[in-house]
């Protein structure tokens, strides 16, 4: 008869398969896993419990989705995007560009890639195909890639969840996030810069130099935001959590007094659409919170580190490997599912090779953003597809430059701990 984890293991792929959200798979799972073993079925529930309500940290989850929310239903997106016309329009290329650092900006306020993809990506979108400027499929593929940048950036949802479940600094993790998502957003900018050349797609006209003041005072609500949020953490004014609520607030008090472009129904609506983004997000953590229970019963983790002993792997080659497994997961599996299900297993031997664990989780949240972009479940690629009602296979076809120009970017940060770390220990970091 198969092992009680083995059944485990089955019960949660048939269950995914079948259609039902991961989270609830792996508590069903989870729960059989118990019945099958003899151990106490009320386990589950206290291992959900005590995970969810005793970490301070996961309150900053619901709190930066609300932010994202926030701000895509005011106007500071479209005072973002002039902004970034100013910067960059006038290049060859321009708006592909724009997109970009658009994103690196965006990305110090909402720390979802998704967010990100839908705040920004339906006005850019619109400026970049507007005349047949560009190719429809080629917007919305640069649009996904930059997407990417923002849980890299922080404030950053992934590299919480990993906190979460390495006992890493938060604030150390979002100063190692800064340096690769700046390589990340130039190493796009150069690859648009050849393909904009290569293909002659349009130069924008210069936006006229008396009129950059007032773009720029128009956007500087929308820009202090990141500098409220990051001084405010790294300042010791104020905790991950707690700026994740100042983010909330501002983006409210940007949008609805500064700016007035919120009415009492886009606020309704936009609570409501974090809210549920949040359960979401919270029943996938409830699930791999009995699920992680059950891999430490099984010793999964001490035996997977008495492999790698025995296979004689150097801390490199651990990286190497980490980062193949996890390429190939992310194109089958979703990446909160990865961090929460499958990094943990990896942690122990990490901790043994003497890797930072915040270079680690720095590259593990990077290659999973990759994921994102990668066939066939490239939950980006779905959601600029649905958005462009462009083929699957076009936007693949056009976001594949931009994919391996993050692979390269995945592969020095791995090699050069130092691009993570130089920030951090500039901060004050030990390890």
């Amino acid at each position: 008869m198969p092992s009680p984890f083995a059944i485990c293991i089955v019960a949660i792929v048939l269950l995914g398969a079948l259609g039902l959200p991961i989270g609830h798979a792996m508590i069903a799972s989870s729960i059989l896993y118990l019945l099958l073993s003899g151990l106490d079925l009320g386990t589950a529930a206290e291992q959900i419990l005590n995970g969810l309500f005793n970490s301070y940290v996961l309150l900053a989850i619901p709190l930066f989705i609300l932010a994202a929310d926030l701000m895509n239903i005011g106007s500071l997106t479209d005072r973002l995007l002039q902004f970034c016309l100013v910067l960059v329009g006038r290049f060859r290329g321009g708006l592909g560009h724009v997109n970009v650092i658009a994103n690196m900006i965006f990305a110090g306020m909402s720390g979802s890639a998704i967010a990100d993809a839908v705040g920004i990506g339906r006005i850019i979108i619109g400026m970049m195909t507007r005349d047949g400027r560009y190719p429809v499929a080629y917007a919305g593929a640069i649009t996904a890639s930059a997407a990417i940048i923002g849980p890299i950036i922080p404030p950053s949802i992934p590299m919480v969840l990993y906190a979460l479940i390495s006992d890493a600094s938060i604030g150390y993790l979002f100063l190692g996030g800064f340096v690769p998502g700046i390589m990340l957003g130039v190493a796009f900018m150069i690859m648009n810069s050849i393909i904009a050349r290569r293909r002659d797609y349009p130069v924008e006209p210069p936006v006229p130099v008396r009129e950059i003041p007032r773009i720029t005072m128009r956007a500087f609500p929308a820009l202090m935001l990141p500098v409220i949020l990051l001084f405010g953490i790294y300042g010791g004014v104020m905790t991950p959590t707690e700026g994740a609520a100042a983010a909330a607030f501002y983006a409210l008090f940007a949008s609805t007094v500064l700016y007035r472009a919120v009415t009492w129904q886009q606020l309704y609506n936009a609570i409501l659409s974090s809210g549920k983004a949040t359960t979401s997000i919270g029943m996938l953590i409830a699930g791999a919170l009995v699920f992680n229970y059950v891999v430490t019963v099984e010793n999964i983790p001490a035996l997977l580190a008495r492999f790698m002993s025995g296979q004689n792997f150097s801390a490199p080659m651990f990286l190497l490997v980490v980062n193949i497994i996890l390429f190939i997961l992310g194109c089958l599996l979703e990446g909160s599912t990865i961090l929460l299900v499958v990094v943990p297993i990896f942690i122990p031997t990490a901790k043994a090779l003497g890797i930072d664990l915040v270079h680690f989780g720095v590259v593990v949240v990077i290659n999973i953003m990759i994921g994102l972009l990668t066939p066939p479940y490239g939950l980006l690629l779905f959601v600029i597809a649905n958005m462009t009602k462009q083929p699957l296979g076009a936007i693949v076809r056009e976001a594949a430059p931009f994919i391996f120009m993050a692979i390269v970017v995945l592969a020095i940060i791995t090699v050069v701990p130092d691009s993570i770390l130089w920030l951090p220990r500039l901060m004050g970091y030990k390890g």
